[in-house]
């Protein structure tokens, strides 16, 4: 009997989690990271303050699940894996293009938020750290496989093509070809395919 009322009481916490999760996307979204306190997230929420600090004891801790939350709603593990299992690193850098300029649009406002504010916002900053160093090895990880198989254009070196490529996927290039310039996803993920193959694959 204790089982069964503890399951449904895990899964009205984890309902409320995750409202409290959306909710403080939505105000990184429209206002930015500062705007998101614990109140406000409250308020959006519709929720007390207090009932927010059960679940988060800091906005800190708010502000690093928030991330997890965004990459789970947008299953991020799920949009990449087809990159690990290319057949070839030259494939694999393809896929990786196209998978990046799909997933791009779904986070852009959040990341540009992060970006933004991390100069200013220690939250912010913390998260903004991560999330490049998880980027970084992601790109590395492309690179050093290309490299491996023996087909990473002469002039570059891993650690010069894990550069290049952490600034090519940068969140402005998104930004700018999205707002300012009109293109789809489909759009950028062919042309970045094409650049990234003719910039870092031999005779690409």
């Amino acid at each position: 009997m204790a089982r069964a009322i503890e399951e449904p009481r895990n899964a009205r916490s984890r309902r409320s989690r995750t409202a409290l999760l959306s909710a403080a996307r939505e105000l990184v979204e429209e206002h930015g990271m500062a705007a998101t306190t614990m109140a406000a997230v409250a308020e959006r929420a519709g929720v007390s303050r207090r009932a927010v600090y059960l679940h988060f004891a800091s906005r800190a801790d708010l502000i690093n699940e928030l991330f997890d939350h965004v990459n789970e709603v947008e299953d991020l593990r799920g949009r990449f894996a087809p990159v690990s299992e290319a057949p070839d690193a030259v494939v694999a850098l393809e896929v990786f293009a196209r998978r990046h300029a799909e997933f791009m649009p779904r986070v852009l406002a959040v990341a540009r938020a992060v970006e933004r504010e991390a100069g200013s916002d220690p939250d912010a900053a913390r998260h903004w750290e991560a999330a490049m160093r998880r980027r970084y090895e992601t790109n590395r990880a492309l690179i050093l496989r290309l490299h491996e198989e023996g087909v990473l254009a002469p002039g570059w070196t891993v650690d010069t093509a894990t550069d290049m490529l952490l600034a090519l996927i940068a969140n402005e290039v998104s930004g700018t070809l999205l707002d300012d310039r009109g293109w789809t996803p489909g759009q950028i993920g062919d042309h970045m395919a094409l650049l990234l193959r003719s910039t870092f694959v031999t005779g690409g």
